[in-house]
């Protein structure tokens, strides 16, 4: 299946995705599951990396300092 990546803006809510989704074919739904789960893991790995720069500043005021140096100065 392949996949278009334009953004379509439309007026429904999440009760009117749902029952859409319900009259889906099973197979579909199948395809529609494995490309909600890609989307997922996609924002999971973003979050990481956000979550990495979102603690590097608070972390380095713990790990910029001279007992810090001094603790790692012979390893």
């Amino acid at each position: 299946m392949k996949t278009s990546t334009k953004n379509i803006s439309l007026p429904v809510n999440f009760k009117q995705v749902v029952e859409l989704v319900m009259q889906l074919p099973y197979e579909e739904e199948i395809k529609l599951w494995k490309v909600i789960r890609q989307e997922a893991n996609k924002n999971l790995e973003n979050d990481k990396v956000l979550t990495h720069y979102a603690s590097e500043k608070s972390l380095a005021l713990d790990w910029l300092s001279p007992v810090e140096d001094e603790a790692w100065k012979n390893l």
